[in-house]
């Protein structure tokens, strides 16, 4: 990958293009139970954060992301669906894996891409905005993406059960 392609993940599996849509929409299967709001239709709006224990409020041990609003601006059935970030606050991490742009989500789009062929039903994921050269989050991020699309909405598609980030302690 070069310093100026997007951070991308890409899988296949043994699925229809309708089942692996259905996983996409089923954001809280696979990604986090903690979302707030709808993940599904056009012009749908939710709020994700990595917070597992203050339901609500900006973490205060660790850093990462503590707010990302997405809104849904394209729904194909069976073949795509766009995510934009309306905004973002991220929190500094005390070993610096994430940079001082607190907001560097802001205003990209996180894309699901589904194709068919002989081997299977194929989901191109795109962060579209974060390149390795201009994404103080590049390396970090990508790592978390990979495994969210290649294994935990893979396990979703394949067994009915993701590896979400867990719900709020209560």
């Amino acid at each position: 990958m070069s310093d100026t392609e997007y951070l991308t993940a890409t899988m296949t599996v043994d699925r229809t293009p309708e089942q692996v849509f259905e996983a996409i929409t089923n954001v809280r299967g696979w990604w986090s139970e903690n979302l707030i709001g709808h993940s599904a239709a056009l012009h749908d709006e939710f709020v994700f954060t990595d917070d597992t224990e203050y339901a609500g409020e900006t973490a205060r041990a660790k850093g990462g992301i503590r707010f990302a609003r997405f809104q849904i601006t394209e729904v194909v059935p069976g073949r795509r669906v766009v995510w934009h970030v309306v905004d973002c606050v991220r929190s500094l991490p005390s070993d610096r894996t994430f940079s001082d742009d607190r907001d560097e989500w802001t205003d990209t789009n996180v894309i699901f891409d589904i194709t068919t062929d002989a081997q299977g039903t194929t989901l191109h994921f795109t962060h579209e905005g974060l390149t390795a050269a201009e994404s103080a989050c590049f390396e970090a991020c990508s790592r978390a993406w990979t495994f969210f699309i290649t294994k935990s909405l893979s396990q979703l598609i394949t067994t009915g059960a993701g590896q979400p980030m867990a719900s709020y302690r209560r």
